[in-house]
């Protein structure tokens, strides 16, 4: 896909992103780690059927990497002004952790961009428990400087403990795409304080698009109170939980996911 990859200037930022397929536009936006290939499958299963963005979010992967102080709110206004060097005028928006914590500001600014929302693994507002942990690994990150260091103590993080005994080739594969980072540490701290204090948990009643929320029963960053929160605020949202299951559990069962979220992007 690197030979897709093509770049706008958003503001004084390059933004990376990949424009594949065609028909209605379905935006992809990452969460903290990683970057556009974190959504590599999705990519290739909507293509045929879907015009496809993904990107690099300010910060990551290829896009410019600054260190400042950043928020979600700044986050949406970058994706909403791709969406416009794009001339796209609404699409299908699907985020996973932060980047779900994006589209719900995309939602709020911007309502008649949005003509749906997939948030998975993600959050309003972070519960205690998300916030030690992703305190924890921006610590150890801090402290280490190594981005294998910071994934060997992050990797169980982010799956279930099932998945992580009985699948370790799986897991080194995960640890290594972590570990192998080449984004500036501070910027994933920055974006870490911009989880921390994302909160919109007082305006979700003012989202009124059709919303799917998906989160993993045993993800201790995006705890089922986080999905609780949001599947309460959200009138007339969908939540689907998946047992035995963590935070990425996008790549511990992805046919259920793909499939959920195909049929949710066929239907609405």
């Amino acid at each position: 896909m690197q030979d897709l990859l093509k770049t706008a200037k958003i503001g004084h930022y390059d933004i990376q992103y990949i424009d594949v397929g065609q028909g209605v536009p379905v935006v992809l936006i990452h969460g903290l780690a990683g970057d556009y290939s974190a959504w590599a499958a999705q990519i290739q299963l909507l293509k045929d059927h879907f015009r496809v963005i993904a990107f690099d979010n300010r910060g990551a992967g290829k896009s410019t990497q600054v260190d400042e102080p950043i928020s979600t709110q700044d986050l949406a206004k970058d994706t909403l002004g791709l969406m416009d060097f794009l001339n796209i005028q609404s699409a299908h928006v699907v985020g996973r952790s932060m980047g779900g914590a994006v589209a719900q500001h995309m939602a709020l600014m911007s309502p008649e961009r949005v003509k749906s929302l997939v948030l998975c693994a993600s959050f309003a507002v972070l519960d205690p428990l998300g916030r030690r942990v992703l305190l924890n690994m921006r610590e150890a990150l801090e402290w280490r400087m190594s981005w294998a260091d910071h994934a060997r103590h992050s990797v169980q993080n982010f799956v279930s403990a099932e998945f992580f005994n009985n699948k370790q080739e799986q897991v080194k594969k995960i640890e290594a795409l972590i570990g192998g980072e080449t984004r500036l540490p501070a910027c994933y701290s920055r974006q870490n304080e911009a989880c921390q204090n994302h909160d919109t948990s007082d305006q979700l009643a003012l989202i009124k698009q059709p919303t799917l929320i998906m989160a993993g029963k045993n993800d201790p960053i995006c705890s089922l109170t986080a999905t609780e929160i949001m599947s309460k605020g959200i009138a007339g949202s969908e939540t689907i939980l998946f047992d035995n299951a963590s935070h990425f559990f996008l790549m511990e069962q992805p046919d259920k996911f793909n499939q959920h979220l195909q049929g949710w992007l066929n239907t609405h």
